[in-house]
């Protein structure tokens, strides 16, 4: 399952629920990870255990909470540009 499928199976849970609650109802759920893969009662019981009272909070602290393996290519973008002071990577051609 991608994140956004994650993300639209947790649209449908009824609110108020806590992190522990999603998690008992959709633990099992695998994700896919571009470096591998989590369920998504790991990403959910990362943190502690709260009261969401809305999808877009259930989704914020899925997203929040996903483990590095949701990452490509870390600390790589190809749009943002050195912030000003500060040494980036160098540049790779492919």
């Amino acid at each position: 399952m991608s994140l956004r499928q994650a993300t639209e199976l947790l649209r449908q849970h009824d609110y108020p629920a806590t992190t522990n609650q999603l998690a008992d109802s959709h633990g099992d759920y695998e994700l896919d990870l571009p470096n591998g893969s989590e369920t998504l009662g790991e990403i959910l019981r990362r943190g502690d255990d709260e009261t969401l009272h809305a999808p877009g909070e259930a989704e914020a602290t899925l997203y929040c909470t996903v483990g590095e393996g949701a990452i490509g290519r870390k600390g790589y973008s190809d749009r943002d540009p050195t912030t000003l002071g500060t040494f980036g990577p160098e540049q790779v051609s492919f």
